[in-house]
């Protein structure tokens, strides 16, 4: 009950002015007082300590990541893609940025790709309409491109840390769905867009801002730093984070050297990027993160898989309606959920079913304005509202999620040996009589 009413304050944030934050650093210790009262002092700080090292390593994953970018972004290295992007055609307009959304949310993250991207089209488009629209198509691009690399979404992420995903066979098994995902809804919105407003028109003040100082060689460096890290799993076999925080130092010594007594850049150091990051946010995923741990170790999560296990028989409808749900609820919480409802034993890494949840999970969101962080960044940034994205968007987005599961499924019963055979019968089943 604790975790309901917890979880509703996290959902109903903006109308009970609660920052989310708070809320789950409250829910994680009150569970964990909970959980005290039904075991010893001594069973109780293992499980705490064995929960907080698993979770520590995601918060330690993101808060190197996310200053990485900082540092890039901060530099104006994102205007060696921006900068490229030259075209009067919304519909050209339209392919060319869930393209660009959808490569760079793969290296980087969906949220961060989203904020570049939309800050982009306030360059590229003058019309509030034509740049809405176009930013749905960012959020549904971001989510797409991060559904498929162990970095490019904080659940595949998740997943990836915790061993029920490996790099290359989730980059192998994901990548056509993911490009389903996002290609569907592209075609369809091209082909109901009205010619008469194919022309773009940028605004009058679309100069930007310089590149700072060496920032090309900062921004070449921070997307190496950014794809070393899977290479130095694979390599070492030690976790992602610790690849993640040589990443962070060698970005730090870098910049520290080539603005060496310029004590009007500041603002381009780590120390500064380090005050500028979302750290709300990081302290979000900790609290729920936590929480989840509680229910995990009270048993509740096994319960749960369980009950759908008896009641729901398929692995890929269990992933599919956990999708659909993370257009509602927050992806994050749904993920780690799974992961303790389902043991390793039971499903092995890289299994049909972790692939499932890592595709389904991080596209499914794109539903609704509300079930990812790019859409909610979206929303805030564009003042987008829940009720255009569900009327102009969200068919679209369910088509492309729809498309993507598809894809999966047909690649599993490739993969399993499908009987070719019983496609013909299986037709003649669903042609009328």
């Amino acid at each position: 009950m604790v975790f309901v009413f917890g979880y509703a304050g996290i959902i109903l944030e903006e109308e009970l002015a609660w920052n989310k934050s708070g809320v789950g650093l409250v829910m994680a210790v009150m569970l964990w007082t909970i959980r005290s009262l039904a075991g010893t002092e001594a069973e109780v700080s293992m499980e705490l300590e064995r929960q907080l090292a698993d979770v520590s390593q995601i918060i330690f994953f993101l808060l190197g990541a996310m200053t990485i970018v900082e540092i890039v972004d901060a530099h104006q290295g994102f205007k060696l893609v921006t900068d490229n992007i030259k075209t009067t055609s919304n519909k050209t307009l339209t392919w060319i940025i869930g393209g660009t959304t959808f490569v760079m949310s793969a290296v980087l993250d969906n949220l961060t790709s989203t904020i570049v991207m939309i800050s982009l089209l306030r360059k590229l488009v003058k019309s509030p309409d034509q740049r809405k629209m176009l930013g749905a198509i960012v959020v549904i691009a971001a989510n797409a491109g991060g559904a498929w690399t162990p970095i490019g979404d904080v659940t595949t992420t998740m997943l990836w840390i915790s061993g029920q995903i490996t790099t290359f066979p989730t980059m192998k098994e994901l990548i056509l769905p993911s490009v389903a995902s996002v290609i569907v809804p592209l075609a369809l919105i091209t082909s109901f867009a009205s010619e008469e407003n194919d022309v773009v028109e940028p605004p009058s003040n679309c100069e930007g801002t310089e590149m700072a100082p060496r920032g090309q060689l900062v921004f070449f460096t921070g997307v190496a730093c950014l794809l070393f890290v899977p290479v130095f799993k694979s390599v070492t076999g030690l976790p992602p984070y610790l690849g993640m925080l040589a990443g962070l130092g060698v970005l730090w010594l870098l910049t520290d050297a080539i603005h060496y007594g310029e004590e009007n850049r500041s603002m381009l150091k780590v120390p500064d990027a380090l005050a500028r990051i979302d750290t709300q946010g990081i302290l979000f995923f900790l609290g729920i993160l936590m929480s989840i741990g509680a229910l995990d170790e009270a048993g509740l999560l096994k319960d749960l898989a369980v009950y759908l296990d008896q009641h729901i028989p398929s692995q890929e409808i269990i992933a599919t309606v956990i999708g659909l749900v993370s257009a509602i609820i927050d992806n994050v919480p749904l993920v780690a959920a799974t992961m303790g409802m389902y043991d390793l034993a039971q499903y092995p890494q890289d299994s049909s079913l972790w692939q499932f949840i890592a595709y389904c999970a991080g596209t499914g969101g794109s539903i609704l304005i509300i079930g990812s962080a790019a859409g909610v960044a979206f929303m805030g940034m564009e003042k987008a509202d829940f009720t255009w994205y569900l009327k102009k968007v969200s068919p679209w987005a369910l088509a492309g999620y729809v498309a993507g599961v598809g894809v999966l499924v047909v690649q599993k019963a490739l993969m399993e040996g499908f009987d070719m055979s019983v496609l013909p019968s299986v037709a003649s089943m669903s042609l009328p009589m």
